[in-house]
C-alpha cells in the first residue's frame, strides 16, 4: 500500500472511531442515568472493559495458547500507556480544549484501589507462574472494586 493511501485510511478510519466514540459516551451517559451507576463507576468499569476490548481479546488469546508472558505483557503494557501517556496528556489537552480543566486529583478510595490492584499485580507476576485460581481471585478483587464504586459512591466536596 502506498505512504498517501494508507495515511489517508488511517486518517478516515480516527475520524470514524472519533464518531462512534462520541455515540458510546452519548448511549453510556444515558445508560448510567437509567441504571443509576455513578460517574466513577462507569469511568473505572464500563469504559475501563469497552475501551480495552481489543487488548483483552488478543491477551485471553494468548492466555488460551499457554503464553502468560505475553497475555500479562499486553494488559501491563496497556494500563501503563494509559497511566504515563493518555492520562496526562488529556489533562494537558484539557487546558486548551476542556470548559474546565482536568487534573489528576483523585479521592482517596480510588488511590487505595489503583494501590491494592498494583500489589496484586505484582504478586501475580513476581512468582512467574499462575493457576486458574489466581485469575479468579482477581476477577473477585475486580467484582468487589466494581461493587464498591456502584453501591458507594465517592463522597465529592
Amino acid at each position: 500500500m502506498a505512504v498517501r493511501v494508507a495515511v489517508t485510511a488511517l486518517g478516515i478510519v480516527t475520524l470514524l472511531v472519533a464518531l462512534v466514540s462520541e455515540i458510546f459516551v452519548e448511549s453510556v451517559q444515558q445508560a448510567a442515568l437509567t441504571f443509576g451507576m455513578t460517574p466513577a463507576f462507569v469511568g473505572f468499569i464500563v469504559v475501563a472493559i469497552v475501551g480495552a476490548a481489543a487488548e483483552m481479546t488478543t491477551a485471553l488469546s494468548a492466555a488460551r495458547k499457554n503464553r502468560l508472558d505475553l497475555s500479562v505483557g499486553i494488559a501491563l503494557g496497556s494500563s501503563s500507556q494509559i497511566a504515563l501517556f493518555v492520562a496526562p496528556v488529556l489533562v494537558l489537552l484539557s487546558l486548551f480544549i476542556a470548559p474546565v480543566p482536568m487534573n489528576l486529583q483523585f479521592w482517596p478510595g480510588a488511590v487505595v484501589m489503583v494501590m491494592l490492584s498494583t500489589v496484586a499485580v505484582i504478586f501475580v507476576t513476581n512468582g512467574g507462574r499462575s493457576a486458574w485460581y489466581v485469575g479468579v481471585q482477581l476477577l473477585v478483587l475486580y467484582a468487589i472494586f466494581a461493587m464498591t464504586l456502584y453501591l458507594m459512591p465517592p463522597v465529592t466536596s
